[in-house]
């Protein structure tokens, strides 16, 4: 049983709200030639002294001497001498001469204060325009940046579904005419590909945030009202109309596009309908307005969170883990990233740690989602029991119809795997009784009614399921339960089913998806047995979960390569975790390596614990367990 995301509201937080841009400001204009000339120093009667002398004798003399200092001396033949000084540092000007002076310098220096006081105004001026130029592309730009993100692309504007249809619903039959097509063409992978260009242009457009009527977001953009990000929140992630809470968002962030915490809040709800649709193409949305986010307010823990919960949902758990940390050194209590570090670390194969921070998130913030991650924590170390009294404690408290849908169907899935169909189907029934559209719960009604002879009915709930999120899991069910028929024209509906599961691989990749566990297991037993171990090997890589285990036994085992398989089966089974497909895995491996023994108790184990785990998987068991008997 894979981990669940947390389905429920985010933490709320506290907004700082937007910091100012830097950097704004224009550069003072430069003075230069035209800065007004400092007052003047230079009085009449002062500086360099000059010195004039005139000599008579019997006629007149004149004689003029240049010298430190001024000095005027003139002779007459007579002797008589008359002499004029005037030396530097004495004052000569007195009386109307000193306030003409005054006068002069106060009107030259008012002047200049006048002239320094209107540039100055003037720079001011300046700088007031130019900033407000710039804070004007700076809105301009976090507008534009906001239509972006919550705008779909120009392909989805224009081939996007019309009016009344279902984004899913085009989406599936958008990949199914194109894995026919695969079928019948050498080019497949291509094909397939291609594919999902069309399919991200058309039904795909939800991931820019298209209402379910086909119109894109940004159209009619005033028609949502814009309520505050705060009010959106619990309304979009914890059982409200997702779409509409969406549209709500993108309302309000086209007003107020510096609010940080509704770009988080728009992350989460993008992870969450990339979940509840199966639809990969909008993670990179996701992405991009968590971006926003953090951009506004770096380190803001519900941004994080959300990052941390993306990443889980693209399979990047060391990414998740990372992002989990960060979030949690800014809110220990965050419901989201207590669960998604407790994903992260299951997935990671780190099941002590993984139990550790179970008990950690049960002390800190007990509630639904807290309590299913502790649940499957237990579960994957064979304590069943526990597993399933936490999860009935908590199915006691649900109140909404959302928790009471998700709990119910984990209990479900949990007696499943035990092999107790009836009350699985009980569970399931409960689960769909809060929310008739609950995918989880409809698939697992589906295999619940497969395992208790009801094909007719698994089918239908199966075709219901794959129309509305064509995920590999529910794909690969209906096509096993199309050969388990036989009908007419059977085998081609299950090809068909498995050709769907390259393509969504394929378009996972494409929004940032690792889903090479997907494509080992499915093309192990239904495709390219040399492409499942590529996939398988690739995934161990990464890392070495139960279901990393035996998906590398499994598809070694199916390209002849038992004995080194049986390692990595003995492995999935060695967590405790009661599994029927990792023990019929094991089986099969067993009795490929002579170890005969081994063999019949595996299988025989698996047929027990759950002999509906698979209608194609328990007839190989029986067969082999058949001629492992008749060979003693």
């Amino acid at each position: 049983m894979p981990p669940r995301t947390n389905d429920h509201a985010p933490e709320s937080g506290r907004d700082t709200g937007p910091a100012e841009p830097a950097g704004l400001s224009a550069p003072s204009a430069s003075t230069g030639a035209g800065a007004p000339p400092g007052p003047t120093n230079a009085r009449p009667g002062t500086g360099d002294r000059t010195g004039a002398r005139t000599d008579t004798g019997s006629g007149p003399t004149t004689r003029t001497r240049a010298g430190a200092g001024t000095g005027t001396e003139s002779r007459t033949g007579a002797g008589t001498r008359a002499r004029a000084e005037t030396r530097a540092g004495v004052k000569t000007e007195t009386g109307a001469g000193a306030g003409t002076k005054t006068e002069t310098e106060t009107g030259t220096r008012a002047r200049a204060r006048t002239r320094t006081r209107a540039r100055a105004r003037a720079r001011t001026r300046t700088r007031t325009r130019t900033r407000a130029r710039a804070r004007t592309r700076t809105r301009a730009r976090a507008r534009a940046r906001a239509e972006a993100i919550v705008r779909p692309g120009p392909g989805a504007e224009v081939t996007g579904p019309g009016p009344g249809a279902s984004p899913s619903g085009v989406r599936t039959a958008s990949l199914r005419r194109f894995a026919a097509t695969a079928r019948h063409s050498r080019g497949a992978h291509l094909t397939v590909c291609g594919a999902l260009l069309a399919v991200a242009m058309t039904a795909g457009a939800v991931a820019g945030g298209g209402d379910r009527g086909g119109s894109p977001a940004g159209a009619g953009a005033g028609t949502d009202a814009a309520p505050a990000a705060g009010a959106l929140a619990a309304g979009v992630l914890a059982g409200g109309d997702l779409d509409a809470g969406i549209r709500a968002l993108q309302s309000h962030l086209r007003a107020q596009p510096r609010d940080v915490r509704a770009w988080a809040n728009l992350g989460l709800a993008y992870v969450e309908q990339a979940r509840t649709d199966g639809d990969p193409s909008r993670y990179p949305q996701a992405e991009r307005a968590f971006d926003r986010s953090l951009a506004l307010g770096s380190g803001n823990e519900q941004a994080l969170a959300g990052r941390a919960a993306l990443a889980a949902a693209r399979h990047d758990f060391p990414g998740a883990l990372k992002y989990a940390d960060r979030a949690l050194e800014q809110n220990p209590y965050s419901e989201r990233a207590l669960s998604s570090r407790i994903d992260a670390l299951v997935e990671l194969g780190r099941y002590d740690e993984a139990a550790e921070a179970a008990d950690t998130a049960d002390d800190r913030r007990p509630g639904v989602p807290v309590f299913t991650r502790y649940a499957y924590v237990r579960e994957l170390r064979g304590d069943v029991r526990t597993a399933r009294e936490v999860l009935e404690r908590a199915l006691d408290g649900a109140s909404g119809p959302a928790d009471v849908a998700y709990v119910a169907t984990a209990l479900g899935q949990l007696a499943w795997n035990q092999g107790d169909h009836e009350t699985a189907l009980t569970h399931f029934a409960r689960a769909l009784a809060a929310d008739e559209e609950y995918l989880p719960a409809l698939e697992g009604r589906a295999r619940a009614q497969a395992a208790s002879g009801d094909l007719a009915g698994a089918i239908g709930t199966l075709e219901q399921v794959v129309v509305r999120s064509p995920l590999p899991g529910p794909l690969v069910a209906l096509g096993e339960l199309y050969e388990a028929r036989g009908a007419d024209g059977d085998r081609t509906k299950a090809a068909d089913q498995y050709a769907l599961v390259d393509a969504h691989a394929a378009l996972a990749r494409a929004g940032g998806v690792n889903a090479d566990l997907d494509t080992a297991l499915a093309a192990a037993d239904h495709g390219d047995p040399e492409a499942a171990l590529r996939a398988a090997r690739a995934e161990w890589d990464r890392r070495h979960s139960v279901h990393t285990a035996d998906a590398l036994a499994w598809a070694l085992h199916r390209n002849g390569r038992s004995e080194e398989a049986l390692p990595h089966a003995r492995r999935a089974t060695a967590t405790g975790y009661r599994s029927a497909v990792f023990l019929h895995h094991r089986g099969m491996i067993e009795r490929a390596t002579g170890r005969d023994g081994d063999a019949r108790r595996s299988l025989t184990a698996a047929l027990e614990l759950n002999p509906g785990f698979s209608l194609l998987g328990a007839r190989e068991a029986r067969a082999a367990l058949e001629d492992l008997e008749a060979a003693r």
